[in-house]
């Protein structure tokens, strides 16, 4: 009797939403049933069996199996998991959406995917409404929605100069910020790791971050050390939570981590400090890619950030000046070791393409130098990416377990077989359910599949996404468990994601029988005003 009574329940909680005038319309004419399926609404409660019904782009009806509907097309979903289309909320895709033969995004469609959130990290296209615009000229895997970047903004006003900007730069950049809202953007990014956010100090960002607030988006931030570079993770960590107290905005911590052996371990210590802020009525949460190893920039990781004021061609000028090299290769020698070592830093992408898959110990070996010289010369040679192989898999399951803590790829979009990107940019979300729920049963499948729905929708305050629920965005995903899983590697990580049997994107069918149906029918998603009102309880 008691289970029975909670079905009823929770059957009741998927469609109270719906409007019963359109519901009533809405079942004369479905376009699409899916049966017999083990449905998540995305909330984070277990399966329940039941048939869903789609019209257009929405579902329109939610019931139990055996009630007789009509439908131009049935999909028996029978031991088949259905959920939520996936939200990924940190991915530099961007840039690649504005290229055709890339913006059908497969490799996160084959994970699942429906909606993506770009322009993170502080770096992101502008004008927004020009990049909103060309994005809705090309045809597109997921739905995208796009922050603005804070990088993107300084270096409109300020350039990459290391410097505080007057009363009226920062007057100028936070009408540029509330133009960037205005036209779509769901909130602000920051990058204060990398040039030029590093240059910004926290009032820089406060006061950015109540335009925000005033808005009703959301603060997205890469933290300004996530290792013990420069104030170190803990004070970064107070730097984020201090401007969403005194701004009033949401704040999301990017990537969440504990990057290096000397912060190994500090899980503890982080996960602490954010549950006391939410206590305090902060609204914080983070974001976590499954992995053991990120990825960025290789002059980002092992280069002072002073060396990299002014950019690329500065650097290389300060690198032929033979007191600047010197106190340079210092600097990179210490932050090798601080990454833990060369040996976990293998090379993603590089100017010299025969370096790319080789460790930064396997390069100084090979042409007989310092580990420091070589990173120097790669530098030179145009740098590239690096892999840092810097986490512990402890911290990495403390964070996940974290009811707070969405999951994230932190991935891009690559040409098929060319470049070498991180596999989280193919896997992270079949990685999380295969590695972490079904095999070392680190989380349940119902937290799992919340982190990854109505989390991340939540945290970006996007509509009608993330649950599914009568008049909800028809983005759907239906997996085969038993085979849902990543096949990308480090070595190898050109590999789709298997196990998405069917995937719905605005009620279009984008994956069928686990093979791409060629359909692209992702949309642009633009910010409403109302949405500062949008709020579910993430804690």
């Amino acid at each position: 009797m008691h289970m029975r009574k909670r079905a009823v329940i929770l059957v009741a909680l998927l469609v109270l939403p719906g409007c019963a005038g359109e519901q009533v319309e809405s079942q004369k004419r479905l376009d699409l049933l899916i049966t017999g399926g083990r449905v998540f609404d995305g909330s984070g409660r277990d399966w329940l069996r039941l048939d869903i019904g789609i019209a257009g782009e929405r579902v329109a009806w939610i019931g139990k199996p055996g009630v007789q509907k009509t439908a131009r097309r049935v999909i028996d979903a029978r031991g088949l998991y259905v959920a939520p289309g996936f939200i990924d909320l940190h991915t530099h895709t961007a840039h690649t959406f504005l290229r055709r033969e890339l913006s059908g995004n497969l490799n996160y469609l084959t994970q699942g995917v429906t909606t993506v959130v770009t322009g993170n990290d502080g770096s992101s296209p502008w004008p927004i409404a020009a990049a909103l615009e060309r994005y809705e000229e090309i045809p597109l895997g997921p739905n995208v929605a796009l922050l603005v970047g804070h990088g993107t903004l300084r270096q409109q006003v300020l350039g990459l100069s290391d410097r505080r900007p007057s009363s009226s730069e920062l007057q100028r950049m936070k009408r540029l910020l509330r133009r960037g809202i205005t036209e779509g953007a769901f909130g602000l990014s920051t990058g204060l790791y990398y040039t030029p956010g590093s240059f910004a100090t926290t009032d820089e960002i406060i006061a950015l971050a109540r335009e925000v607030k005033a808005l009703g988006g959301y603060y997205d931030t890469h933290l300004r050390d996530e290792s013990d570079y420069t104030v170190g993770l803990l004070k970064a960590l107070e730097e984020a939570l201090q401007i969403g107290k005194e701004s009033g905005v949401p704040v999301n911590i990017s990537h969440i981590k504990a990057l290096g052996p000397t912060l190994w371990g500090s899980s503890k210590q982080v996960i602490s400090a954010i549950e006391n802020a939410k206590s305090r009525g902060i609204e914080v949460t983070a974001d976590q890619p499954p992995y053991e190893a990120s990825e960025t920039g290789f002059v980002a990781a092992l280069f002072p950030s002073w060396s990299q004021e002014r950019g690329e061609k500065q650097l290389k000028h300060r690198l032929n000046d033979p007191v600047e090299r010197r106190s340079i290769r210092l600097a990179v020698k210490e932050n090798i070791h601080r990454r833990g070592g060369p040996e976990r830093l293998m090379l993603s992408s590089a100017g010299i393409r025969a370096l790319e898959g080789k460790t930064l110990l396997e390069i100084s070996r090979v042409w007989k130098v310092t580990l420091e010289e070589a990173a120097l010369r790669i530098a030179e040679a145009g740098g590239g990416s690096v892999f840092s192989f810097s986490m512990r898999p402890d911290d990495v399951m403390a964070f996940m377990r974290c009811a707070w803590v969405a999951t994230s790829s932190d991935g891009t979009t690559y040409a098929w077989k060319q470049g070498r990107p991180h596999p989280r940019a193919y896997g992270s979300f079949p990685r999380k359910i295969g590695k972490f729920v079904l095999r070392e049963r680190v989380i349940s499948l119902p937290f799992a599949i919340r982190a990854a729905t109505s989390l991340p929708a939540t945290i970006a305050r996007i509509p009608h996404r993330g649950w599914i629920r009568e008049s909800f965005y028809a983005d759907l995903v239906i997996f085969d468990l038993e085979h849902f899983r990543d096949r990308a590697t480090y070595q190898d990580p050109h590999q789709y994601s298997e196990g998405v049997r069917y995937l719905l994107v605005n009620g279009v069918v984008a994956i069928e029988n686990g093979k791409f149906s060629g359909h692209l029918a992702g949309r642009v998603l633009r910010k409403q005003p109302t949405l500062r009102d949008t709020r579910v309880e993430t804690s």
